[in-house]
């Protein structure tokens, strides 16, 4: 097991009728609010009123920026960085999923950074302070409500890029599985995909002795699986929604990667995807997931037994350890296509006439800096194009 640094200093405040606690919850952390959300579902569901009931009962004056998109974008993070100083906005309130939170969380470091704070995204940079951030969540899924991580698309440029900081860990976040109810079908699909890809990307790893993680990996992974099918069947399913809400924040939090080398490939090349076409991260990581693990499974054999048989649940004969990967694979597979997800890039609507851009993108060799992705197995961008190559059509 490696060293780690485990801090996640987020409150989470869980269970039904929490969201009506958010003025009292703000009222000694903040003078003024920016309360950030998306296309305006939260005033169809009444949450909106009931948020903004409970900031004027507190007396906690509120300026609003809706107008989130999923794949967040950085021209409404500007809109919104000049508002907040306008407005001399102290914290940050986002209503909604990943794209909201994220949104959030780059207008927050923004106010205090001397710049353009695209070049924290694409440079890497370090930030020293960032207004706080707090969460009201209605998509489970980012695991943004825990994390210090926050991606951001430049629709410009069509670069999709990440950022972690330990300051843009939220300050509070609720989660009130009931206001789950109204999600539609591949909302909560996509959601489940890119929950699970948050574990993968940790899991699967060349770490020794991380018998604790791995179980908490293993437990996190088969509680989706178990409760997923239940909560798309039934989406008002209070009870499995609280394991999915629940699952999806431990799986980005970073506790379940700690002590041990991370991956992160297929989200590396998922982000290349939405960054062109715009489509919804989930169901991308969902086409390349399976496509990354049959590529690097025979380098890393055992850890993909380890997963097909205690994650996926396949017996066999371990004289024949490259069937029962091949059947882990399978069943991973099937049970995104149960959950409606697409298996393709054709499906995602994405042709051939970019793959190798977006592969060269991937790994930086476009921009005559190519670093290989991926911490289980290192990917350069002829491997990344052979990823996409085999997931294009079925």
């Amino acid at each position: 097991m490696q060293n780690f640094d485990f801090y996640s200093p987020v409150r989470l405040l869980f269970g039904k009728g929490t969201e009506q606690q958010i003025g009292e919850l703000l009222k000694p952390r903040a003078s003024k609010v920016l309360l950030h959300y998306g296309s305006g579902s939260i005033k169809q569901s009444g949450l909106y009123g009931a948020v903004i009931a409970s900031l004027q009962e507190s007396g906690l004056p509120f300026v609003e920026l809706g107008g989130v998109k999923p794949n967040p974008r950085l021209s409404l993070v500007h809109e919104g960085i000049e508002l907040c100083k306008q407005e001399k906005v102290d914290l940050i309130l986002a209503v909604g999923g990943g794209s909201a939170i994220d949104s959030a969380k780059a207008i927050a470091m923004g106010v205090y950074y001397d710049g353009d704070i695209w070049s924290v995204y694409e440079q890497g940079g370090k930030i020293d302070r960032a207004l706080p951030v707090a969460v009201i969540l209605t998509i489970p899924a980012a695991g943004s409500e825990s994390s210090g991580d926050t991606v951001i698309t430049n629709e410009k440029k069509q670069l999709k890029y990440g950022y972690g900081s330990p300051h843009l860990r939220p300050l509070l976040s609720i989660m009130n599985p009931e206001l789950f109810f109204t999600l539609p079908k591949n909302q909560i699909a996509n959601g489940v995909a890119d929950m699970m890809s948050h574990v993968f990307e940790r899991y699967f790893t060349n770490t020794m002795h991380t018998d604790l993680t791995d179980g908490l990996c293993e437990a996190v992974l088969k509680t989706i699986i178990k409760n997923a099918p239940r909560v798309l069947n039934d989406p008002q399913d209070y009870d499995a929604w609280c394991e999915i809400g629940f699952s999806g924040t431990v799986a980005h939090n970073g506790l379940v990667g700690m002590g041990r080398e991370q991956d992160w490939a297929c989200h590396g090349m998922e982000h290349e995807l939405s960054a062109i076409y715009d489509i919804a991260h989930g169901a991308g990581l969902a086409v390349l997931t399976p496509a990354w693990m049959r590529y690097v499974y025979k380098d890393k054999l055992n850890m993909f037994v380890q997963f097909a048989v205690k994650v996926m649940g396949v017996e066999g004969s371990y004289r024949d350890p490259e069937a029962i990967v091949e059947e882990g694979i399978a069943r991973l597979s099937k049970f995104f296509q149960k959950m409606g997800l697409p298996a393709t890039l054709a499906e995602l609507g994405i042709d051939s006439s970019r793959l190798e851009l977006m592969a060269k993108k991937a790994t930086g060799a476009e921009f005559g800096t190519e670093a290989p992705i991926g911490g289980l197995k290192k990917l350069y961008w002829q491997d990344v194009l052979t990823i996409y190559k085999s997931i294009q059509t079925k």
